[in-house]
């Protein structure tokens, strides 16, 4: 094993100091290790991000988890009331993984100004919404308070503010039918724009307007105690199907719990190709990788024939000479890491920090700037996986050694 690192050592002090055919391909093997880890490294980054901001706006919305009456329809309206005295509320005790849990209700309406109208809906909220999110979302004004007395201040989206040409401080009337009868006369509301929004995710941007679910409930002649629906967060969102089946099994019988999963499944279903995307990349990178160190594994083999068939003379096995081939291998692999990770995560830190890559079509992508996110785990999977597969395609040419002959590698010029 001396031997072995003894001459692991003059191999890796020949591709560094000396000038040979084997030096330009191993800098260039190194290199093409080192840009592959850094196309990695976005490209995991920039999926796990964008999947997690998606998430995490779809969930401001929606929570993860909903439960309803099983009468209510698809529409997201809350028609028929759901009592807010359940075992499971305001804290759900009874199935870990649950972090908050809020009781919501949505009336759809129409906005009028002098100008113009926009429909939209209504959703009523109380001292218990998780307004966590929002802090991002906001862009002017403040979020709304509705712990105290009924408060006529909304939270309005920048789309329907544009369009309806109203900023921080402005009143208008808003129309709601009663019992969704268009032949009753309907309910008028007047309220005051506390603060703008802007999710960057058009489809919810364009219809919710945050409203004290004290006048959802008045509308509707709701008691205080009946809510539309409530909304259920998750400590982990990979466990989304197990815990939504779990929490159908605590609640009431006429009771349904739908996930954000199965509610907006073509967003998941688009989002899902990401890990495809990221796949594809790091196995066109590894290819590209490998295809390179096993070049320069056999470059540095025939440059190095002589001292193999020495080795060979003095009587060394073909696998220990092998075996100080993959060592330098590996080291020069190690090497190619080092640069890719410095590089690669410098890239994301400063993405992270500064947002300076943006979307050219933000709408299609429902974020402005190119969001990443850093997994310690996977970025020390993926380099565990980059030198076990670049190794294992090594030793295949690595067999050429065997079939070096001592006499004929001696006279070898």
């Amino acid at each position: 094993m001396n031997l072995e690192l003894f001459i692991t050592k003059r191999l890796i002090k020949g591709a560094s100091h000396k000038i040979s055919i084997s030096a330009p391909i191993i800098k260039i093997a190194i290199a093409a290790i080192a840009i592959g880890m850094v196309a990695m490294l976005i490209a995991i980054a920039t999926t796990i991000g964008l999947k997690q901001k998606i998430r995490e706006k779809i969930a401001a919305f929606n929570g993860h988890i909903e439960i309803t009456n099983f009468d209510t329809n698809n529409s997201g309206v809350s028609t028929v009331p759901v009592s807010k005295d359940q075992e499971f509320y305001p804290e759900f005790k009874s199935v870990d993984g649950v972090s908050h849990i809020q009781a919501v209700a949505t009336k759809p309406g129409i906005i009028r100004t002098e100008e113009t109208f926009e429909g939209m809906l209504a959703k009523g909220v109380g001292q218990d919404y998780n307004w966590n999110a929002f802090d991002e979302f906001l862009v002017e004004g403040r979020l709304p308070d509705f712990s105290g007395d009924l408060n006529d201040g909304v939270l309005l989206s920048r789309i329907m503010a544009n369009r309806l040409q109203l900023n921080v401080g402005d009143v208008f009337n808003a129309i709601f039918l009663k019992d969704n009868d268009p032949s009753k006369v309907p309910n008028n509301r007047r309220f005051e724009v506390v603060g703008i929004y802007d999710s960057g995710f058009e489809e919810f941007d364009a219809q919710y307007v945050f409203v004290d679910i004290r006048h959802v409930q008045r509308m509707n002649k709701w008691t205080e105690n009946q809510i539309g629906h409530f909304e259920v967060f998750l400590d982990d969102f990979d466990a989304i199907d197990e815990k939504a089946a779990e929490i159908y099994g605590k609640t009431l019988s006429e009771l349904d719990t739908q996930s954000i999963k199965r509610k907006y499944y073509k967003i998941f279903e688009w989002i899902g190709l990401f890990d495809f995307n990221a796949a594809l990349i790091i196995g066109i990178m590894i290819l590209v990788g490998g295809i390179n160190m096993v070049t320069a594994l056999l470059v540095l083999i025939l440059e190095r024939t002589q001292m193999i068939g020495i080795l060979k003379a003095l009587g060394s096995e073909n696998w220990s000479i092998r075996k100080v081939f993959l060592y330098n291998a590996t080291y020069l692999i190690g090497i190619g890491l080092l640069w890719g990770n410095g590089i690669g995560l410098a890239l994301i830190y400063l993405q992270q920090k500064f947002r300076f890559l943006k979307f050219p079509n933000p709408e299609e992508y429902y974020i402005e700037y190119i969001p990443v996110e850093i997994n310690l785990p996977v970025i020390i999977l993926l380099n565990v996986g980059v030198v076990v597969l670049c190794l294992l395609m090594l030793l295949l040419p690595s067999y050429a050694i065997s079939k070096i002959t001592p006499v004929k590698a001696i006279k070898f010029e």
